[in-house]
């Protein structure tokens, strides 16, 4: 008896067990069938409206409409399905009382464009004639300065270090110029000759950091700039996304540590008498992209003796567009010349 109901169980559970299968067979099969009907009657849409297609240039006078032009009329249909859409949704939300932020904030947007070029005049302690040379020649001060930013998008700053002795008289003397002018950009690092190459890094890192513009120049202090003639040269460049602008030059590497130029790494360099190609120091631009690298990087890229050097050896294993542009020789002023030295 006991082995008789046990055997029964064992059979009513092969039962249910099969009729539980049979049930998800039956219901993947639907499924399957409803899936395979909606491609079918997809498909069947689409040939219908490609034959159409076909009779209306073939009527034309043309013989067959092409595989590209026939992409092209199914991707202008979904388009236009999409427009539509939004069109549809644009016009419900202006029921409900909501306005276009791009309208409402045409101005303010307008305040808040990408500059053009971020410019470092690189300058240091005792220098401030040459500071006050600059403001009166092309960079301004105050309001002007504030208007050739809004108005050109040509933002300048003076950039320097701290003394090594921080918070003597040089510092002192630099944040009172800085708190009447409000036109410096203070490095945390020591201002010293030596340190001119990392001074430049910096500078561009930081100023990536703080400005998002197309373009970020370093200039000396006793460097006289166009500003007209450098905004005209910049914009067209802006379709160049890594544009490295100068005046190019390859100099002399100097091996004797009693010259002034010398090269401490000056094996490194070819047949040890002459840099690679780089742009002159005086001024030189580089793109956004190249000043986002140098941030991004500034703690792995190293200095050699001179900044115009650094900068090149940073681009030697990128894809970047170097232009030599003579604008940017700024010992041979000439008409149309971006730069003069002074």
């Amino acid at each position: 008896m006991m082995q008789s109901k046990g055997f029964n169980s064992k059979v009513s559970n092969m039962v249910f067990r099969t009729r539980i299968s049979s049930l998800l067979i039956s219901m993947f099969a639907i499924f399957a069938s409803f899936y395979v009907a909606g491609r079918l009657w997809q498909d069947a849409q689409t040939r219908v409206y490609l034959i159409k297609e076909l009779d209306r240039v073939t009527g034309l006078g043309q013989s067959a409409i092409s595989v590209d032009d026939t992409l092209k009329i199914i991707a202008c249909r979904e388009q236009h399905k999409k427009l539509s859409a939004l069109e549809m949704d644009l016009a419900a939300a202006g029921r409900e009382g909501f306005t276009s932020k791009r309208s409402s904030d045409t101005n303010e947007a307008v305040a808040k464009r990408r500059p053009l070029v971020v410019i470092g005049v690189l300058t240091r302690f005792g220098r401030k004639n040459n500071r006050d040379a600059i403001r009166k020649a092309w960079m301004g001060s105050g309001a002007t300065l504030k208007k050739m930013e809004k108005e050109k998008g040509i933002i300048s700053r003076f950039v320097i270090g701290r003394s090594a002795d921080r918070g003597d008289n040089l510092d002192r003397s630099i944040d009172d110029e800085n708190r009447q002018t409000n036109d410096f950009m203070i490095l945390d690092q020591v201002e010293a000759p030596g340190e001119l190459p990392k001074k430049a890094k910096m500078f561009f890192a930081l100023a990536a950091d703080r400005w998002d513009a197309d373009f970020y120049a370093k200039v000396n202090d006793d460097v006289y700039v166009n500003i007209d003639a450098l905004g005209a040269t910049l914009t067209s460049h802006l379709n160049k996304p890594r544009v490295y602008i100068g005046c190019m030059k390859s100099g002399q590497v100097f091996s004797e540590p009693s010259h002034k130029w010398y090269e401490p790494d000056w094996w490194k360099f070819g047949d040890k008498k002459s840099y690679f190609r780089h742009a002159s120091g005086e001024m030189y631009v580089i793109s956004g992209a190249l000043a986002k690298f140098i941030s991004i990087n500034r703690n792995l890229l190293r200095t050699y003796a001179h900044d115009d050097v650094s900068a090149g050896s940073w681009f030697l294993g990128l894809d970047v567009k170097h232009v030599d542009e003579g604008k940017f020789c700024c010992s041979s002023w000439s008409t149309g010349a971006i730069c003069s030295g002074v």
